[in-house]
């Protein structure tokens, strides 16, 4: 498989707490090596609340305090065995969904509604057979009528009484106002929405794989882009070695896929499915090298475009959007900007622009419209050299069906292990015929 920086991405939630935000860890934890604590700082996000940002740092004195048994727990993370996640499951779901007769591993997180007679889920297509219902983490796997049972007309599983299968309430989802390290207050003012910082949703959700009749997706996020990207597209024909680069927000860090949350079943984040998805079609060496910070702005990457520039790389991967507040001619303009100093070094270079997925509705800081006028601006600057990843029309397409708990990894703005997949089928639809 290909570079993809460091194979560990993991954080322990004690990091978490202390460390959220873009942190500046100036000197390394007393007893871990200055390679792992640069590891550690790394991996961090950051949520923006009303367009300011909440910072979570770690002062010198809680690192004195704390790094005996940082050092310990980190140790024991950086050194986990994630060899459960393997290259046959990620070509196995490499095909587009919108593609197949079957769906593998969607997310439901079963909600219990006041006053509602049964607990059920909707599912995105109408099942003709359900394969199996597992825990996220792949560990148990539950029994139809015992656990579940389908309701065809509906295309929704409901749990029986009875049911070994987690059920959740709005209290569980749900905080008291000022209680965490974000504000994350819900539309309806019921308090706040529960951050997750690691596995807190997957922990409540549930995976289904199962067949259905036809495909009733009718959305098409992307086609093979053989005029947008020739030139990798005839390196990787041709199996020679293709270069990738990776830029964006805490999404492409990696964020809440649970091999970066060092839980099983230790799924790796979307840009590492695309490059094991990528050799798997091609037999090709890919390599990805990913410069992305958790809580920035397509303006941020403006101002530290170099570097991505610097590797000329034959494909460069622009995400930006979840944290940018700005106009969508103005968004459009940092692409472009950014586009064009890569190419003032690199002028080969082809680029894939990535629309995000769309933020929860219910998070009162944010207004999802926003995402849709820039995944709007995108599709009207693609060009040879320059393709689309319409990752924003999957989630519109998902959310006519299916809850945003469903499928999400931290409960406000990233993606879980189905989202990642997700993100790395729509990529992958531009490279693979």
């Amino acid at each position: 498989m290909g570079a993809i920086g460091h194979p560990h991405d993991g954080l322990v939630r004690l990091v978490v707490q202390f460390l959220v935000g873009v942190g500046h860890c100036d000197e390394p934890l007393k007893g871990v090596t200055a390679d792992r604590a640069a590891i550690l700082c790394s991996r961090l996000s950051e949520i923006d609340s009303r367009g300011s940002r909440a910072y979570v740092l770690l002062s010198l004195q809680m690192k004195t305090v704390f790094g005996f048994y940082l050092a310990m727990v980190c140790s024991a993370v950086l050194a986990a065995d994630t060899s459960a996640w393997t290259v046959s499951k990620d070509a196995r779901d490499a095909k587009p969904f919108w593609k197949s007769r079957t769906m593998f591993g969607e997310s439901v997180l079963f909600l219990k509604e006041s006053g509602a007679k049964e607990v059920s889920a909707s599912l995105l297509f109408a099942p003709t057979k359900i394969l199996s219902v597992k825990s996220s983490s792949g560990d148990t796997t539950y029994t139809e009528r015992k656990d579940y049972f389908l309701n065809t007309a509906a295309g929704t599983l409901v749990i029986p009484p009875g049911s070994t299968i987690p059920v959740k309430t709005e209290a569980d989802v749900t905080r008291a106002n000022g209680t965490q390290m974000f504000r994350l207050t819900r539309r309806d003012g019921k308090g706040e929405i529960l951050y997750g910082g690691l596995h807190e949703y997957q922990d409540m959700q549930v995976v289904v794989t199962y067949t259905h009749r036809k495909t009733e997706w009718k959305v098409t996020p992307g086609q093979f882009a053989v005029k947008e990207l020739p030139r990798t597209l005839k390196k990787l024909k041709e199996h020679k070695p293709v270069s990738m680069v990776l830029f964006g927000d805490s999404i492409s860090t990696g964020c809440n896929a649970s091999k970066w949350a060092n839980t099983a079943p230790f799924q790796p984040f979307y840009g590492e499915l695309l490059v094991q998805q990528l050799e798997t079609a091609y037999k090709s060496k890919v390599t990805l090298t990913n410069f992305s910070k958790g809580g920035m702005t397509s303006g941020w990457g403006c101002q530290n475009i170099q570097p991505v520039a610097a590797v000329n790389a034959d494909l460069v991967i622009l995400a930006w959007g979840m944290n940018d507040g700005c106009p969508a001619n103005e968004f459009v303009a940092n692409l472009r900007k950014q586009i064009t100093d890569v190419r003032k070094i690199n002028p080969t270079a082809e680029f894939i622009l990535v629309a995000t997925m769309l933020p929860n509705g219910e998070w009162l800081a944010v207004n999802s419209d926003r995402q849709i006028t820039y995944r709007d601006a995108m599709l009207r600057i693609t060009e040879p050299g320059v393709a689309i990843a319409n990752v924003t029309s999957v989630w519109e397409g998902l959310l006519k069906r299916k809850k945003h708990f469903d499928i999400t990894g931290n409960g406000v703005n990233h993606p879980n292990d189905f989202g990642h997949r997700l993100y790395a089928q729509v990529l992958a639809a531009l490279l693979i015929k």
